[in-house]
């Protein structure tokens, strides 16, 4: 019952505001290497309403921002340590311990973006990332959120590492409390966002679902998860294809924040960024969008 009191507080909470919001995804990632505290501290510059870290875990349990279970992406890990592949040909981060991690050099994914070689770059842990943020709160006077994802809680858990309880410890430790606390923990899988509420977790909580993911866009699919979500983080094509599914979200009192808008990769009919930001702001009224570059869709708003 906690959850579902948590769930219609925030929800009454969301009806009563009416501003859009900026996600930075992966922070400022268009401009600088992703999940890192320069990215962050870009997106924040930017304006960015919130700035969005993925979550994996070391070997010693603590908590780091990286896209995904993997090491290899993003950073020189197959240089430092040649030999610490798993089988499978990949590194993971749950093999390494922070020191470790803390001596891999963090580079860009995508090759048209910041240069590789150019700069330092390393991976952050995710109490750094919110004392930056909570930093510049006090330094600016601004209060933008977080909006944390928990990667592969399901990985974690197999491997001795389950996240739920220790994530909610840190975010408690930081203020992050109630429904009207300045965060949005997201997730791909539904059950550890059940578990945070079992735990006790009041604080906003959006479903993320991928391209195939419409069955949840149902009746049915909206009221089962309002008993854990305050809210969905679809992929946008499931908008562009469902675009009704956006009032059956509204009038279930959940908000609906797509992903992802790129100034460099728009969707295909769109002349660029701001038209597709048009489209879905104004013709399928979204509540948020995830972006690579914020200082983009802060602009379309003002304008």
């Amino acid at each position: 019952m906690k959850f579902l009191v948590a769930s219609c507080v925030f929800m009454s909470a969301v009806a009563a505001a009416a501003d859009p919001i900026i996600i930075a995804h992966r922070g400022a990632s268009g401009y600088l290497p992703e999940h890192t505290l320069e990215a962050y501290a870009m997106a924040y510059a930017m304006g960015a309403h919130y700035v969005e870290p993925d979550l994996v875990r070391t070997k010693d349990g603590a908590f780091i921002c990286l896209h995904d279970i993997h090491l290899e992406g993003t950073t020189n890990v197959e240089e430092v340590f040649p030999d610490r592949a798993r089988e499978d040909g990949r590194w993971y981060p749950i093999d390494f311990t922070l020191a470790e991690i803390k001596t891999l050099q963090v580079h860009e994914r995508i090759e048209s973006r910041f240069p590789e070689g150019k700069s330092d770059f390393e991976v952050p842990t995710f109490q750094e990332m919110i004392e930056l943020i909570q930093g510049l709160n006090a330094s600016t006077g601004r209060d933008v959120g977080i909006y944390p994802e928990l990667k592969g809680p399901s990985f974690h858990r197999e491997e001795g590492l389950p996240m739920e309880e220790d994530f909610l410890a840190i975010i408690r430790k930081y203020g992050y409390k109630g429904p009207q606390a300045k965060i949005f923990v997201q997730c791909f899988e539904h059950e550890p966002l059940i578990r945070l509420r079992e735990l006790g977790s009041m604080v906003p909580q959006v479903f993320l679902l991928g391209g195939g993911a419409s069955k949840w866009f149902d009746e049915e699919g909206i009221a089962e998860a309002k008993k854990f979500a305050n809210g969905f983080g679809p992929s946008k094509t499931l908008i562009e294809r469902d675009p009704e599914c956006v009032a059956r979200i509204h009038a279930a009192g959940m908000v609906i924040h797509p992903y992802t808008m790129r100034a460099d990769d728009v969707g295909r009919g769109y002349i660029d960024m701001s038209d597709e930001l048009k489209t879905f702001f104004e013709k399928y009224k979204v509540d948020g969008v995830f972006t690579d570059h914020p200082d983009v869709a802060i602009q379309f708003l003002k304008n």
